[in-house]
């Protein structure tokens, strides 16, 4: 069983209650969206198949116990689903960083998803799978990715509507785009009970640099 992989390399966690972690990512090619403000296009096209025991031994000589499969869109991949699997089977503490857009049932339960729900400002927020929030786990974190003041509003009524405050809740704001002292402005002037967070990798790197 192949698959079709980007990169893999090993890096500090840039995001999540995870941020700040040394960990191993798994990029995998292909997405089934478009969002406006999307930071990884390259992911889209191309890639090398890869067989999953590859992948494993690959993740393997990193020597590193927390994995995070992402994309582009990692579930887009049928395969993924095994490949969630035999990351678990071998003790590995796993991330996948979804775009909530496809049916997260499938996922193994030992994994930790990271569930993006798209604001309006991302342009795709008509393919939220809201679904996805019914069979989320203690474990699981949900993601909305702020571009602006409406999107912030709306993220805000969702959290509250929804009762998403029983998870780790994030808000991101979209990089060079949103301002983050504003956020986090409006997040203490309202209590939102979410988590602000930035992309710390992108203040190590550089917003360009990839594979780290």
């Amino acid at each position: 069983m192949a698959m079709r992989i980007t990169e893999i390399f090993f890096s500090i966690q840039g995001e999540s209650s995870h941020a700040g972690r040394p960990c191993v990512f798994v990029r995998l090619t292909g997405c089934n969206l478009r969002c406006v403000w999307c930071d990884s296009e390259y992911t889209f096209t191309g890639g090398e198949r890869m067989p999953i025991d590859e992948i494993l031994d690959r993740v393997k000589g990193y020597g590193c116990n927390l994995v995070e499969v992402t994309g582009g869109e990692p579930l887009a991949q049928a395969e993924s689903f095994e490949l969630i699997k035999r990351l678990c089977d071998e003790g590995h503490e796993v991330l996948i960083e979804t775009s909530g857009s496809i049916d997260v049932t499938p996922v193994d339960p030992r994994a930790k998803l990271i569930l993006d729900v798209k604001c309006p400002g991302s342009g795709e927020v008509s393919k939220n799978r809201w679904e996805n929030l019914d069979i989320l786990r203690p474990h699981d974190e949900i993601k909305f990715v702020i571009a602006d003041r409406a999107d912030y509003e709306w993220a805000r009524n969702v959290v509250a509507e929804r009762k998403l405050e029983r998870w780790t809740v994030l808000f991101s704001p979209v990089w060079e785009r949103m301002d983050m002292k504003a956020l986090a402005e409006w997040m203490l002037a309202d209590h939102v009970p979410a988590r602000f967070q930035t992309q710390l990798h992108k203040h190590i790197w550089g917003a360009d640099v990839k594979g780290v």
